[in-house]
């Protein structure tokens, strides 16, 4: 399969990892830091490009970047979206990091808010994983405790190539809906970042209450921001029992 990754942080350098290490054809860009960029190549064979040939000749889209950044992103990519690709939308709105963004706090669904500014269908997936699970959780097919990661969208085709590609990672997937549901996953939902299985996310995700959310992922965020961010391979495995604790998480399989 033919991907475009944009980000090469934490999350998006592991897709890009993942991704070739399954045998896909991998691009990739990002805003700065182009020595990172340098070293995935020589590391991974994937090719870094420029923005602006980032969505020429691909299948998938992944959009990897700080929420902020979303309609900066938009400009610089314009139209150059072919309508069939499939975009990824990894994102979370983190105030702390991002500000305040009025039209998310008045009510609109994260992932509804970065289709609307890229113009272009998306599918929210890998915004509920800390990048230490994506890095070493990943388990075969069948295995019961694998980690299960829950996609939403509105294409149900698109949806299944998403799924394929995270089965490749090593994860389950569950079909949570259409996009207009996707705050189930969002910072505060009992699935978000708390590594379940697949019987566990099942349970869990219904039961998501939005109206606690904004509190609950900052009682998340303020556990994180405590810890040394050049140290996260340490301390992801503390961020998921915290979040269990937090989520209020039914564990039983």
């Amino acid at each position: 399969m033919r991907i475009g990754v944009i980000g090469a942080g934490p999350i998006g350098r592991t897709l890009i990892r993942q991704y070739a290490l399954a045998g896909h054809d991998i691009k990739m860009a990002n805003a700065n830091d182009a020595e990172k960029l340098k070293k995935l190549e020589a590391e991974t064979g994937a090719k870094a490009v420029t923005l602006e040939h980032i969505a020429v000749d691909i299948d998938v889209l992944v959009v990897s970047v700080p929420l902020v950044a979303i309609p900066e992103l938009a400009k610089s990519l314009g139209k150059s979206i072919p309508a069939d690709t499939v975009v990824i939308d990894t994102t979370n709105y983190y105030p702390i990091r991002d500000g305040v963004i009025d039209e998310i706090e008045e009510g609109i669904i994260e992932s509804v808010w970065v289709a609307n500014h890229l113009g272009h269908p998306v599918v929210k997936a890998y915004n509920s994983i800390l990048a230490g699970s994506l890095l070493e959780s990943g388990l075969p097919e069948g295995n019961p405790d694998r980690i299960a990661l829950s996609i939403s969208g509105n294409d149900e085709q698109a949806k299944s190539l998403v799924a394929t590609l995270i089965n490749d990672s090593g994860f389950d997937t569950m079909d949570a809906g259409n996009l207009e549901g996707s705050w189930r996953q969002q910072p505060g939902s009992p699935v978000y970042c708390t590594d379940l299985n697949l019987a566990q996310l099942k349970k869990n995700i219904f039961k998501a209450n939005r109206e606690v959310l904004p509190e609950r992922r900052e009682l998340s965020l303020q556990f994180i921001i405590k810890q040394d961010p050049e140290q996260w391979m340490v301390w992801w495995k503390n961020c998921v029992t915290n979040n269990r604790s937090i989520f209020e998480c039914n564990l039983i399989a």
